[in-house]
């Protein structure tokens, strides 16, 4: 994609009556691929045939797969620039339903870093290049020409989405695009796959116990708080082959918002050891499991705060 139309498709504006189908072909002429957001603002679930990845998976996913479904299955990979593909039968009830335009930023040669609080914008405008800039419910969506992979919660509040992510489309924005820097590009450890177990390069951290010892403030009985904790470190477990540090960082975040309303201290940081001890288990690296882990836990708070 040329640097012309990366600029093109952040110009496009939305419709002003609310046509998501409208929006999505004007993004779509300007070489930006694009999907339909049902309620919740997320991608339409899977059909009956792609449930589970029983189709294979789409070609542009991260494991190439066969699946030919007309349906706009697979989240970001179903995002396409095809007119026939977005006003097909197939597509039509999604546009129907659909409540917002989303585009995958990857597959118009763009990274859109992701600003969820005034936190997060303030740390950019000190540490990031300025460039397009798109403003969101919560903060702002900062916009570079050129791709890297995408990975959540990089800082607290920031998120990096280009190659394998979503982004909703909220508008042109304003000011002038720029190539994506070293400096975000830095933000990001790949976790394209778990290193193998027996090649981590790291020890895992010795098992930490929570019991009212280091709890004296929690409002939650034991049981609440440990059957909560084993429920999450079973995810982490199940991410055997990829993903387990984002699902590490969300087990954080979950588990540290159940907090909020109790006095203190609750023992998050124990908490925190079991999960990284967890997600070092299954082979991701210790420093990228703390940090996820951490910056898990200081989102519930900032979230809530």
């Amino acid at each position: 994609m040329t640097p012309d139309c990366k600029t093109r498709s952040a110009r496009t504006g939305n419709h002003p009556d609310g046509n998501h189908l409208q929006t999505a072909l004007r993004l779509a002429t300007a070489a930006t691929p694009v999907l339909p957001l049902r309620l919740g603002k997320v991608p339409f679930g899977n059909c009956r045939s792609c449930k589970d990845g029983a189709c294979g998976g789409r070609p542009n996913m991260r494991t190439a797969g066969p699946c030919s479904c007309p349906a706009p299955c697979h989240a970001w990979a179903a995002a396409t620039t095809d007119a026939n593909v977005l006003t097909s039968p197939e597509w039509a009830l999604a546009w129907r339903e659909a409540v917002a335009v989303a585009y995958h930023p990857g597959g118009a040669g763009l990274t859109v870093v992701d600003l969820d609080s005034a936190a997060a914008v303030a740390w950019a405008q000190a540490a990031l290049p300025a460039t397009r800039v798109v403003a969101t419910t919560r903060g702002e969506h900062w916009i570079y020409q050129g791709t890297m992979p995408s990975s959540n919660a990089v800082r607290p509040g920031v998120d990096v989405k280009s190659l394998m992510q979503y982004a909703r489309w909220l508008g042109p924005g304003t000011g002038r695009m720029v190539d994506l820097p070293e400096a975000v590009r830095a933000l990001v450890v790949k976790e394209d796959t778990n290193p193998a177990r027996g090649e981590v390069a790291s020890s895992a951290p010795e098992r930490a116990t929570w019991d009212r010892t280091v709890a004296t403030g929690c409002r939650h009985n034991e049981r609440y708080v440990l059957t909560g904790l084993e429920r999450g470190l079973a995810l982490v477990r199940a991410r055997t082959e990829s993903g387990a540090g984002s699902q590490a960082f969300g087990v954080a975040r979950f588990l540290a918002a159940q907090h909020t309303g109790c006095p203190g201290p609750c023992g998050l940081a124990n908490l925190g050891e079991r999960i990284v001890a967890t997600a070092v288990s299954v082979g991701v690296p210790e420093p990228y499991a703390r940090r996820a882990v951490a910056n898990g836990l200081e989102t519930a708070v900032e979230r809530t705060a």
